[in-house]
Formats: structure tokens, sequence, C-alpha cells
């Protein structure tokens, strides 16, 4: 890609302040070269690095409010000095020495201070040769001053300096909602380079242990993992055993065992209670981690922003004012004989009227109380492009683990021997396992609280190192355990059982058994739980004619069981956290619009990649910094609020675009004149009047919005 391309690339993705205070997004390639510098430098220069190319609208919402403010309070003497308005509401403003100067000159402080946003803003429409609202606000208030001032010293006519500081404050205050609903903070390479830590404990060839910079650290360098440490580069466990947290890169909430030769990722945690010394195989920007950061990379960089349909409205509006003016130039001169007074008055009235006073609030006013309705539904908008595009999506397609379900272990069925009771063995198990933190054990505890069971009294608990527990109950030997502990106790299951193990086992479920009176009692299915929301979530999204689908690291065969109870579309199993993102380009290249939704590591480039990410609230940071929306109680339900919400919103901007552009089309033609030869010439305060009508219309069904139900 050229320079030159790459920057308008840019360009395009910006909002006309970010081009304005050139805050082009120029560090993407850098960010790529880089990122093995970027995953281990300090947490401050990680901050620096993730706002490369964002765009921060907080500046600009913090500008367009204060200008706002002080604008609005400029703007009162104007108003109640004017002439019209005195006329109007029948009084007289107090005279003083210099009080005719009051109007003009606080009108030329609000149009240089309040108005420069919107000058110097249409300057790159023009440059770009795409005038649209900003050149249709910057033409409206230059020709209103203007003609203003000039009336003060030749008898053009009325002035419009009350029509000046209304048309500003309207102009500052639609740009501050707006800014404040696209108010985002981009930091999903951050949130990925925090997994990774500073330093590292080298093993030197004596044995002897040293504090080490990751960045320094080398391929076939051997390191020590301590419990509780994240992993600082990929390697191969050469000694030592323990459980590790892979939940942060694979969405899995299941530890997974790790032994001598077992792989080891950057960022993930030992979780358990042995330390591990790794091989290192991968170190900085070659490591699993790294490739992550770089789809975020790419997917963000390959996202455009759309232009507002109420910019394409301005801009339609932009070239029909200057024609109309243009025609009532000519035809008004024509009808004179020459550039009169009149002619001119009549010129400037089109091009005033002309300014979209409604259609500067039309979108903002509908975002705002889009933003804010969101809210209240547990909805949380990082990205207004991505609650605009949630109507146009046909497929939405979730992260099996941690979003369709818990992300957390629990017994998912339960088998007793002939002439057992279920719930009798499963509140033996729980006591047995009552002092263990082990998931499985907190999954068989949870379930028996669940079912309120009261559990017997245990004792003489301990370990049987690799196959399970022992207890005591009633002085007999009770045992709790997998598929090991029935060879080492050398018992066998009832037929039942062995079926219920296989059926589970196809599932991709764990089973483990409660061993009592020297026989298999009971068996218990565990793998990640469903959650409850998950089958009405897809089913509502089916009565929206939205299809859904799965991704997941899981097998075909948990994978299809899943989708099966779920009645989902699409399943894609097996997937690899870089194969995620091509799952949604894949969709995509079939003409689907496509919503993904997920809450780990691994999820982040697909999240970026889709149309529109959509991000579970208790996943981890990046991938809520990689989604558009978030979903902050974590409800799949959710994603059905905001397909309504956005649909919803699009018709009140359709209506408003409507509202405010109609207003256009019907005052411009009646203030150039078209009437005339009827006998009717619009006054130019008639105009402003219906002009502050069509911004209150706006503004109240913009708050109809409020109304929408969306359960």
């Amino acid at each position: 890609m050229n320079e030159h391309k790459h920057h308008t690339m840019q360009a395009e993705g910006q909002c006309a302040c970010c081009r304005v205070c050139n805050l082009e997004s120029s560090s993407h390639t850098s960010q790529t070269e880089q990122i093995n510098h970027d995953i281990h430098a300090d947490h401050s220069d990680h901050a620096e690095h993730a706002d490369n190319g964002a765009h921060d609208h907080s500046g600009h919402e913090i500008m367009f409010r204060n200008r706002f403010w002080i604008i609005l309070i400029l703007s009162l003497p104007v108003i109640i000095y004017s002439p019209a308005i005195q006329g109007w509401f029948g009084y007289t403003a107090p005279v003083f020495t210099g009080s005719w100067l009051v109007v003009p000159v606080l009108s030329t402080v609000i149009f240089f201070y309040g108005g420069f946003p919107f000058l110097r803003m249409s300057t790159w429409e023009l440059h770009e040769r795409k005038p649209g609202m900003m050149t249709l606000i910057a033409l409206a208030i230059s020709v209103a001053y203007f003609f203003s001032m000039a009336t003060l010293f030749w008898a053009l006519g009325e002035d419009f300096f009350w029509e000046l500081v209304t048309l500003i404050d309207i102009m500052l205050l639609g740009h501050w909602l707006e800014m404040r609903s696209v108010r985002q903070a981009s930091g999903a390479l951050d949130a990925l380079a925090k997994l990774v830590p500073d330093t590292a404990e080298l093993v030197m060839s004596d044995g002897s242990i040293m504090e080490h910079s990751v960045a320094d650290l080398k391929t076939s360098d051997l390191i020590l993992i301590r419990p509780g440490a994240n992993a600082p580069a990929d390697g191969k466990v050469v000694d030592g055993e323990s459980e590790v947290n892979e939940a942060m890169l694979t969405g899995e909430s299941k530890p997974v065992h790790k032994m001598v030769g077992s792989s080891i990722i950057a960022g993930t945690v030992n979780s358990g209670n042995g330390s591990l010394r790794v091989r290192l195989t991968a170190v900085g920007a070659d490591t699993a981690l790294s490739g992550i950061m770089k789809l975020v990379d790419e997917a963000q960089r390959s996202k455009s922003q759309t232009q507002l349909l109420a910019d394409r409205a301005a801009s339609f509006l932009f070239y029909a004012a200057v024609l109309a003016a243009a025609i009532t130039a000519v035809a008004w001169t024509a009808y004179f004989g020459s550039v009169t007074a009149q002619v001119v008055a009549r010129v400037v009235t089109v091009l005033v009227i002309a300014c979209p006073h409604a259609l500067g609030l039309a979108v903002p006013l509908v975002v705002a109380n889009t933003t804010s309705l969101a809210a209240k539904n547990g909805i949380l908008i990082r990205d207004r492009q991505a609650i605009e595009t949630a109507k146009d999506l046909n497929v939405i397609a979730f992260d099996k683990t941690g979003t369709l379900t818990k992300g957390e272990i629990g017994v998912v069925g339960i088998a007793a021997a002939e002439g057992q009771d279920a719930d009798e063995a499963l509140a033996i198990t729980a006591a047995i396992e009552g002092d263990s933190e082990h998931p499985i054990a907190r999954a068989v505890r949870q379930t028996a609280d669940a079912k309120q069971l009261a559990l017997p009294s245990i004792d003489d608990f301990h370990i049987l190192k690799g196959r399970g527990v022992q207890a005591g109950l009633h002085k007999e030997a009770v045992y709790v355990g997998g598929p090991r502990l029935l060879e080492f106790l050398e018992v066998k299951r009832p037929s039942n059982l062995t079926q219920f193990a296989q059926e589970s086992g196809q599932m991709g479920q764990s089973v483990i058994y409660l061993v009592h009176g020297g026989q298999v009692a009971a068996a218990f299915a565990l793998a990640d739980v469903i959650r409850d929301e998950s089958a009405t979530a897809v089913a509502a999204l089916h009565d929206l004619n939205v299809e859904v689908a799965m991704l997941t690291g899981d097998s075909h065969d948990v994978a299809q069981a899943a989708a099966q109870e779920l009645k989902i579309d699409h399943y894609f199993a097996e997937v690899l956290p870089a194969d995620k993102d091509q799952k949604i380009i894949e969709l995509q290249g079939q003409g689907k619009r496509v919503g993904m939704v997920g809450d780990g590591v691994n999820d982040a480039p697909a999240l970026t990649r889709a149309d529109v990410g959509i991000a579970i609230g208790s996943g981890t940071d990046v991938a809520v910094q990689s989604a558009g929306l978030i979903l902050i109680k974590s409800n799949p339900l959710d994603v059905v609020k905001i397909l309504k919400l956005s649909r919803a919103g699009f018709r009140k901007q359709i209506e408003n675009i409507w509202w405010g552009a109609g207003y256009n089309i019907v005052m411009i033609p009646l203030a150039a004149g078209i009437l005339a030869p009827l006998g009717f010439i619009m006054p130019p305060a008639v105009g402003a009047l219906f002009m502050s009508l069509s911004t209150i219309i706006v503004a109240l069904n913009a708050q109809t919005l409020r109304r929408l139900k969306l359960n």
C-alpha cells in the first residue's frame, strides 16, 4: 500500500474533528513492526502504544461542551437586545450608552469563537472536495454574520444576528452530544501486552536463579515459573508438574494439567501448586500471544467508518442551497434589473435558512438517547458505529465457552447404580470434596448446594495422588475419582454407568465416580455449563430472522451436542485462536453481516474483524477493549436487545433526518420567492421561526425513543 493511499484510508476512518486536529492513526505499522518491544515495555509505555491509532474523542467532547456553555451565556444578551425578538414579545431592552453595540460585538465573539470549529472543519471538507454538514454550517453562519455586519452600515434589510447565535448554539450542542456518545477508550493491545510480565526468573547453568528482563530472553533459555506467576514466553516443560490456567487465551475454564513435555503459552498463569521449569521455544514477536496482537492490530486497521446519513443529507443540501441561491440571485436581479439590497437580502435568506439547525441535532439526539437506553438495559456502547451497524446483522457468531456457557465446570449429568439413590450419592461426594478447591470439587459442592442436600460427616480424608481422594464414612472407606481410581481399586462399573460414561465421553464430558462399599455407586458427568438464557437468546434471534453460529475449540462431538441443544444454525469446532478470525472472514465472504460475541483474548481478533464486536462484560479486558459493544450483565439475551435498539434507533434517525431535511426542502424555495408571483414573499423572521419549530420537533421525536421496550 503506497503512502498516499494509506493516509487516505486513515482519514476515511476518522471523524471531522480528528482530521482537523491531525489525530491521524499513523502508528499501526510501527506497532506491528515493534511488537516485541511493545509487549515488554512498562505499563505506562503500553498505554502509549495502545493509544496509537485510536480516536480519542474526549478532548473534542470537552471542547464542544465548554464552547457551548460559554456561547450560550454570550447569546442571551444578543437575543434579549435583538429588535426582532423585542418586537415579537412586545418589550424594550434597557438602553445605555453603547447598548447598540451589544448585539454586533457579542455576535462577533460568538462567530469567531463558537463558529471556529465549524469553519475549520469545513476547510477539510472543501479540501477533500466533500462538502457536507460542516461546509453547510460554515456557509450559513458566515453569510449571516457578514450580511448582518453590513446592515449596520448599509440599508440591506433585517439582520440575522439572533439567528446566527442560536444556530451556533444548536450546532455546538449537537456536536457535544455526538462526541459524548462517540467517546471510547481503545486499549485492546494494551490489555494484551499486560498479560506478559516485565521480568522472568532465569535458571542459570549452575542451577541458581536470577531475575531477568523479558525483553532480553532468548529461545533455549531455561526459566522458572512459580505458582501464581505468568509465563513470559512460549516453551516446553522440562521439569515439574502443575495446573495452568489458559482461560485468558483459550476461554476454557478448566485448568490444564502440565507435565514434562507439555507446551506453555506466553501470558498463561501457573494456577497450581507446583513450579515449572520451562525451556523457551518462542520469545517476543514469535509467541502465540504476539500473533494474536498482530491479528487484533490488522483487524482494527481493516475497519473503516461509514459516513453518517445526516452528512449525506447535508452534502445534498449544500449543493441544493448554493443552486437555489444562484437561481434566486439571477431571478431577482432580472426582476429588478440590477443587484439591489433586496436581491442580496433574498439570497442571504436562502443561505441562512438552508443551514441545518434540525439536521444538526437529528442524529446526535437519537444517539444520546440510544446510548442512555442501552446503558439502562445492560449494554455499554463503546463505538457508535457498532450500534448503528447492528441493525444490518444477519448472523450472530457466539464463542461457546464463557458466552453461551458459564465458563465454569459444573455437574451436567448424574447416574446411580441400581439400588443407589442419586441425591444420596451426590451428598456423599460433596462431603468428601468439602475441603478441596479443585474446580471439579467446587462443581460437585455447588450442585449439592443447589439441591439443598444435607451432607454427611466424613473423616480420615487424604489424597490418592493422580487417582482421586479417599475419606471415611461411618468407619467405611469411600472414594471419588476418575477411571484411574477404578483401575487402582480394581472395581468395575455397572452396565448402566458404563453406558453413561460412554455417552458423556462422546460429548466431551469428564466423568468421575463414587466408590462406596467396594462398588461403583454413582457417576457424575462434568462439563462447562450452558447458560440458562442461551436457548432463549437463540430462539429470539431466530424470531428476528438472524442466523446463529457458534465458534469453539472443543471437539466436534462437544460442539455438535451444544449446537443441537441450543438449535444453533452453524457451528465451527476445534477452532484455533487465529482461526476464529478466519471463520468471521469466511462468513463475511458469503455476503453475511456478522456480529461476534465473545469473552476471551483469543476472541479479540474475531471481535474486531466482525462487522460488530460484542464482548461479554465479565470477560477479559482485551475482549472488552476490542469490541464496540459490551454486555455488562454477561447475558446473551442482551444481544437481542442490541438488535432491537439498533433498528429502532435507525428508524428514529431516518425520521429526524426527514424532518430536518424536509424543512429545508420546503423552506428554501419559499425563501427564494417561488410564491412571489402569487404575492407571497416569506419574511426572514418567519423562516427563522419555522427553523426553530423544526428543531423542537426533531428533539421531541428523539425523546420518544426512551419509551422503547426491549424486553
